[in-house]
């Protein structure tokens, strides 16, 4: 188990194990930027609601016209989660995305788009667990949803009032894992009382 938490503000070097509180917008940096943009590896993600949250990012641009290509104004634009999601994937990047409801309109019509070999989705509707395990190393377990106001993306005044840890702990991520092996095997399935609601199980979007 984590033995310690700090706010994700605290800067000082953390021994291994240990866990950072993730409070509000601190979810966009910690969660998004350093996590899942930074991933390597693989990303497991179980979320209630999926939707094609917008991350914001900075770019270069020409000061004006007949501007030196030295001297820039630097432009906020913004990819969906699903874009970024894509290029990870094309990089190799083993991605599997565990969700309870139906993804949102805007989500479904990127990843209509084309869906990478690499980017796996599939459906639980029991599922009310939140959590981001980035290349099994370091991991986010809280309330925030994959939503713009649940992850921060959105401005302030918009996004929700959410708390969860961010850890390096092995016993942690390996606890977590297993429980999203479980569901994302089906192991689960066999005795569950949804059938009604889930005729398919695990199905992975029509597109």
């Amino acid at each position: 188990m984590a033995r310690s938490v700090q706010l994700a503000s605290d800067a000082r070097p953390r021994p291994h194990g240990d866990a950072t509180l993730i409070a509000d917008a601190d979810h966009f940096r910690t969660v998004v930027l350093d996590g899942i943009c930074r991933a390597e590896t693989s990303i497991d993600i179980m979320t209630a609601d999926f939707k094609a949250m917008l991350v914001p990012t900075s770019v270069p641009t020409r000061k004006g016209r007949g501007s030196s290509p030295r001297i820039h104004l630097w432009a906020q634009r913004a990819k969906s989660i699903v874009q970024i999601f894509r290029a990870l994937a094309d990089a190799g990047v083993e991605i599997r995305l565990l969700h309870a409801g139906v993804p949102s309109s805007a989500a479904l019509r990127e990843l209509k788009q084309s869906l990478p070999r690499n980017l796996t989705i599939r459906r639980c509707p029991r599922l009310h667990a939140k959590a981001v395990l980035i290349d099994s190393r370091r991991m986010y377990l809280g309330s925030a949803n994959l939503t713009g106001a649940g992850l921060g993306a959105k401005a302030d005044g918009k996004r929700n009032f959410e708390l969860g840890i961010w850890t390096e702990s092995p016993s942690l991520i390996d606890a977590v894992s297993d429980h999203f092996n479980t569901l994302w095997e089906g192991r689960a399935c066999p005795t569950c009382k949804h059938r009604d609601i889930c005729p398919v199980p695990l199905e992975e979007p029509a597109l």
